[in-house]
């Protein structure tokens, strides 16, 4: 059985519309499972979100008490580093504003961690001001687990290995430190507009 999964593999097809496709992306209208390994499968009652690392003091939600925070829906494409984009896709989640706001920290980058092992590595800034969620809902329905749910990290405007999923938590860094992917040859950014695929990009 083959590592990857079979998303990592794609066929070229409809380029997109002009503006809002990064460069190398082709346009998808399905949504391709990429994964490494087996699909984590964590009971809602066993999940827990928390914040910690370089903080005054580490957070921590369960299931119910993160569903109970402020969510919002919104709508935004997202561009995969295998070169597959997706457009106007629907969420809804938890702003990491929202999570961060009362945490006490000088720290610059944050570790997003995971079920199964995954880590993803981020500037705090590129976090935070609204630019990132913890998704719970795609397309009016429950986050299915072969696209990361319950919960997976939504950076939308960055390829989407950073958008981590199965996310349980977030580790902020007072110095950057490479994640999964990132350990493995991708870029430690990830904009797909600068074509950020792997290191030296």
């Amino acid at each position: 059985m083959s590592f990857v999964s079979r998303g990592f593999r794609g066929k070229r097809r409809d380029e997109g519309p002009s503006g809002r496709m990064p460069p190398g992306q082709y346009l998808v209208d399905d949504f391709p499972v990429l994964s490494a390994g087996p699909t984590p499968r964590t009971p809602l009652e066993e999940w827990d979100f928390a914040v910690t690392g370089a903080v005054g003091e580490p957070k921590r939600w369960t299931w119910e008490e993160f569903r109970a925070l402020p969510s919002e829906t919104l709508t935004k494409d997202i561009h995969c580093v295998t070169k597959w984009s997706k457009l106007d896709t629907v969420w809804e989640g938890v702003s990491v504003d929202t999570l961060l706001e009362d945490v006490e920290s000088a720290a610059e980058y944050v570790l997003a961690f995971c079920d199964g092992g995954y880590t993803t590595n981020l500037p705090l800034e590129d976090v935070t001001d609204g630019k990132a969620w913890i998704a719970y809902s795609y397309d009016g329905e429950p986050l299915d687990p072969e696209h990361g749910g319950p919960a997976r990290l939504l950076v939308p405007h960055l390829y989407f290995w950073k958008s981590a999923k199965w996310v349980r938590g977030l580790r902020l860094l007072d110095e950057d430190e490479p994640g999964f992917w990132e350990s493995l040859g991708y870029h430690m950014y990830g904009d797909p507009w600068r074509e950020q695929r792997y290191w030296g990009d």
